[in-house]
């Protein structure tokens, strides 16, 4: 599968992902998933097992860790992308100094699908205030040869 195969594809499976509810700590689909929830089981549908089980955490837990928790772990499975592209993950920082809190889908240039707290997966506009919070993005890595 080619690179824009491959991002097609997790956005195919992204959008299955939709109206699924929040719910913390989640990550059924339909049934309820958080922001890294919805990652996890994309990852699930394209690889199989997850690489490694996520630590139990609070909603506070960036606040009150103060560690690049989700950044690390985003550094260890998937790709750092300068420019990122509809299919990437993109990190985002919810205060200037604060770790990174909240991860989702570029979608198209202007676009993000991502569990919104409280609600569900949406798929929203990359209007300024998530902008302004973007940090990081990251490309899935290559599905393994059949």
């Amino acid at each position: 599968m080619t690179d824009p195969q491959l991002r097609a594809e997790i956005l195919r499976l992204a959008r299955g992902w939709l109206d699924t509810p929040y719910r913390h700590q989640a990550s059924v689909k339909g049934v309820g998933t958080d922001c890294l929830g919805l990652i996890r089981g994309i990852w699930r549908e394209l690889y199989g097992a997850e690489p490694e089980a996520p630590p139990a955490y609070t909603p506070d837990w960036a606040e009150r860790s103060g560690q690049e928790t989700l950044r690390d772990a985003a550094e260890r499975w998937l790709t750092p992308v300068a420019t990122p592209h509809p299919g990437d993950a993109l990190l985002f920082r919810m205060a200037p100094t604060a770790p990174c809190k909240h991860i989702g889908i570029l979608s198209a240039p202007d676009a993000l699908l991502h569990a919104y707290w409280g609600k569900a997966v949406v798929e929203s506009h990359l209007v300024p205030y998530w902008q302004r919070r973007h940090v990081a993005s990251f490309a899935f890595p290559p599905l393994p040869q059949e």
